[in-house]
């Protein structure tokens, strides 16, 4: 369980961003953290791997808190996935090696290779492995960087918005490839995502920020009108077609 206790933040003498957020995630669960632009959802994945430091409150796994945690100890446990890729000319192999750092002593050992391929081969980019980053697309490099971080092997996944760069059938495959590692590996998932419609479609707990402050958090009976008029500013209907939650604008 990795649970987040009155957490707070703000950047240096601004007003607050994040004031006594509280919730936790359950391994093999997938939580969508929502909420508009600049309302601190991302500021709050990167509280979760120390990028940023909180100024109050507390994030524990397992009821071990992660500010005590060395930062190889962290990479064993929790993988992060930013929203930019990085332009640089390594190999894909390589990119995805990064993923082993956590755990290597002198030298990557043959389990780390393993491990290396089989995360190349779940993503599909076993035949990009000797191309360099900053040729592939988009698309390509997200799936590139989900990769290294599945080599980590961590309890948790965080996202940072990964759909942003990609096109239709590219956002489903992998969501839908995601919350396929979570059920089956058991791994807690949390992504900061926009779209709604994806988010009701691949993730099982949804967590809405508004105004500093966690507005509701739960299954998918948190996700209402009510809450996406008071959290969005929008009216919408919430209808069901082919078994799937649309989340439709009036």
């Amino acid at each position: 369980m990795l649970t987040v206790e009155n957490l707070s933040f703000r950047y240096k003498s601004g007003p607050p961003v994040l004031n006594e957020v509280s919730f936790s995630v359950a391994d093999g669960r997938f939580l969508a953290i929502l909420g508009n632009n600049g309302v601190g959802k991302s500021t709050l994945l990167k509280c979760f791997n120390r990028i940023l430091t909180p100024s109050g409150g507390r994030i524990s796994m397992d009821g071990v808190d992660l500010s005590r945690l060395s930062g190889r100890e962290l990479a064993q446990r929790i993988a992060f996935v930013a929203q930019s890729v990085p332009n640089t000319q390594m190999t894909v192999h390589d990119i995805v090696m990064l993923g082993r750092k956590p755990y290597m002593k002198w030298s990557f050992t043959e389990k780390d290779h393993k491990i290396i391929h089989e995360s190349m081969d779940r993503l599909g980019i076993s035949h990009l492995r000797g191309r360099f980053l900053n040729c592939l697309s988009g698309g390509e490099r997200q799936k590139v960087m989900l990769a290294r971080a599945l080599a980590q092997q961590p309890q948790y996944l965080l996202l940072d918005e990964p759909t942003s760069s990609l096109d239709p059938r590219n956002q489903h495959e992998m969501l839908k490839l995601v919350r396929e590692i979570a059920i089956t590996h058991g791994i807690g998932v949390v992504i900061v995502i926009h779209d709604l419609n994806l988010a009701v479609r691949y993730c099982d707990r949804f967590l809405f920020l508004h105004n500093t402050h966690v507005f509701s958090h739960g299954d998918i009976s948190t996700v209402t009108p009510d809450t996406i008029r008071q959290v969005y500013r929008m009216e919408v209907d919430i209808i069901q077609h082919r078994g799937q939650t649309l989340i439709v604008p009036q």
